[in-house]
């Protein structure tokens, strides 16, 4: 076998965009033995085994959690309290667990009423896309793209070893890895990512809503930027309902703030003051800036589009 093992038995539960993306990753710089699969959707662990991702599919949840040394939850937010449930009925000793959301407190939280002997490290991968299934993932998905762990705390050595084997994880596939507690994490992605996704929700929704502009004028003239509100709206639904429901904290802060920025603005076009506005708009540019010289975007004009 290769030296570059980690695992022997990686299963993963919910391989979709970022569960099968992983899966490939995994494959490619062959760090485990074996991956399988489960889904409480049976079509789409099927799926995934079909196009190759995976190397088999169990249909029992217990099972799946029994063989593996490393589990991943690749499914929303609202699964976790139930998967640790099973994971304390049925994962073996020493296992180690990784979740891949974009929210940690209450996986944290939820991670405390684990046996001692399971291993859980929180992850959140800052990488996907609008779309969602097996066939959506591909292996560069976290290549050059931030990876949080937000371990629990506990200082045993087992534990840190398990850490360490996640970070090696996801360095071999690419990935830059920081750590950092939850909370803050928590907070930073509502800025950065979450918030986003509830602005443009909203945006959508109040040009659907818009009654002297029909819908069919909203598709035919949309400009790059109702175009890109779209494609962030487009994610899947549940996972961002469990997002907001989890962290309605650092959310309602975040928009807060925002709705403090957006008064202003408003302010400044109703009187006029444009230098206000450039200062605003200054600011937003050079942000956008330092972005792609982090190398966290492209500055290809139109985004790399062809049209």
């Amino acid at each position: 076998m290769p030296d570059n093992i980690l695992f022997d038995n990686i299963v993963i539960i919910g391989p979709g965009l970022i569960g099968s993306s992983l899966a490939r990753a995994i494959r490619e710089n062959k760090l485990a033995k074996k991956i399988t699969g489960y889904d409480h959707n049976q079509e789409i662990a099927l799926e995934a085994k079909s196009i190759g991702v995976i190397d088999d599919v169990e249909n029992d949840l217990g099972q799946a959690i029994a063989g593996a040394d490393l589990i991943i939850l690749a499914t929303p937010v609202g699964a976790i309290d139930k998967l640790c449930t099973s994971l304390n009925a049925h994962a073996g000793p020493q296992s180690v667990v990784m979740d891949v959301g974009s929210i940690k407190g209450a996986i944290t939280r939820a991670a405390q009423t684990l046996r001692e002997d399971i291993y859980f490290v929180p992850a959140h991968p800052i990488a996907g896309t609008e779309q969602s299934g097996p066939a959506a993932g591909f292996a560069s998905l976290f290549v050059d793209r931030w990876c949080i762990l937000t371990p629990l705390e506990r200082d045993d050595k087992a534990y840190r070893l398990a850490v360490a084997k996640i970070e090696t994880l996801w360095v071999s596939i690419g990935s830059l890895v920081e750590k950092m507690d939850a909370d803050h994490h928590d907070l930073a992605l509502a800025v950065t990512s979450h918030l986003p996704h509830l602005i443009a929700f909203t945006l959508v929704g109040a040009a659907d809503d818009l009654e002297s502009v029909n819908e069919a004028e909203i598709i035919k003239y949309s400009a790059g930027g109702f175009r890109d509100f779209t494609r962030i709206a487009a994610s899947d639904p549940t996972m961002w309902r469990d997002v907001f429901l989890n962290n309605k904290e650092a959310v309602l802060e975040v928009l807060g703030r925002f709705t403090e920025e957006l008064a202003v603005l408003q302010r400044a076009i109703r009187w006029g003051d444009g230098d206000k506005l450039s200062q605003v708009f200054t600011r937003g540019r050079a942000l956008r800036q330092a972005i792609v010289e982090a190398g966290q975007e492209t500055d290809e004009p139109n985004f790399g589009r062809d049209g």
